[in-house]
């Protein structure tokens, strides 16, 4: 698809995807530079950096830079460099990668504390950081990616479970401070999609209980009432709907992309 048949207006958009080298931050930057956006990508391992850049690169103008948000002062970093090299920035999309699983019994105080960097403090420094760029900006926006853990319990990401709804609560309050600087700021729920992260769900879901990944994929599958799993361009496609100039309204929004799965609206 090219830019101009994308119908979101977003040719030229400068626009950083945290943790975007694979699963769902990889296709929300897919979706964003078949849009037309100047897209910086992120993610720890500077070759890994470079494959991803390269799989986009017949998309549009696409770039990297490794950082490991696990890290203080890293986010705030990536911030200014990826703004230093697009000339600002008009869009920030903090997907947070993927913090410790297992049960609460099962993951350590430090597991805790990691999950607190990626889910909490990561965010609010990113941000911090990104304000400065984002109110030069005609059309500004900061969106957080979180999980349909924040709206139910799933015992096998208990770190999860517990510190995503911090997105939410980060996700009105900015909208609401951010406001009256033009800064739109929303979050996007993914439920189950197809990703590194649902197949080890799968797996150790399996070992358990004596099936396979596949089979386990298909359970979870029925329960959704589309009868499918997601894809990751199909959270992209949202993510870049709540960056571009067509959701010039929509601010302290949580959109759901679960396939009807979340309790919240049955």
């Amino acid at each position: 698809m090219g830019a101009d048949s994308c119908g979101l207006a977003l040719t030229g958009a400068r626009a950083l995807v945290t943790a975007s080298t694979k699963g769902i931050g990889f296709g929300i930057a897919k979706v964003l530079a078949s849009c037309g956006g100047r897209v910086v990508i992120n993610g720890r391992n500077p070759g890994t950096v470079s494959e991803s850049v390269e799989k986009l690169s017949s998309l549009g103008e696409v770039s990297g830079i490794a950082c490991d948000l696990a890290r203080e002062g890293c986010a705030s970093r990536l911030v200014r460099e990826a703004a230093s090299r697009l000339g600002g920035l008009d869009a920030l999309v903090y997907v947070p990668p993927p913090p410790p699983g297992g049960r609460f019994q099962e993951v350590s105080l430090e597991d805790w504390r990691l999950s607190y960097r990626l889910l909490v403090e990561a965010p609010i420094e990113a941000v911090t950081a990104a304000v400065e760029y984002l109110r030069e900006s005609r059309n500004p926006s900061i969106t957080f990616v979180t999980s349909i853990a924040a709206w139910e319990v799933f015992p096998e990401i208990a770190t999860s479970t517990v510190l995503r709804p911090s997105l939410h609560a980060l996700t009105v309050l900015l909208a609401r401070e951010l406001g009256p600087l033009g800064v739109r700021v929303n979050a996007v729920v993914p439920g189950y999609i197809l990703t590194d992260r649902l197949t080890a769900l799968a797996e150790k879901r399996a070992r358990g209980k004596g099936t396979t990944s596949d089979q386990e994929l298909r359970e979870m599958a029925s329960v959704i009432p589309l009868g499918r799993i997601g894809e990751k361009e199909e959270v992209g496609w949202i993510a870049a709907f709540l960056a571009s100039p067509r959701a010039s309204y929509v601010t302290g929004a949580i959109v759901a992309a679960t396939g009807g799965l979340h309790r919240l609206t049955r």
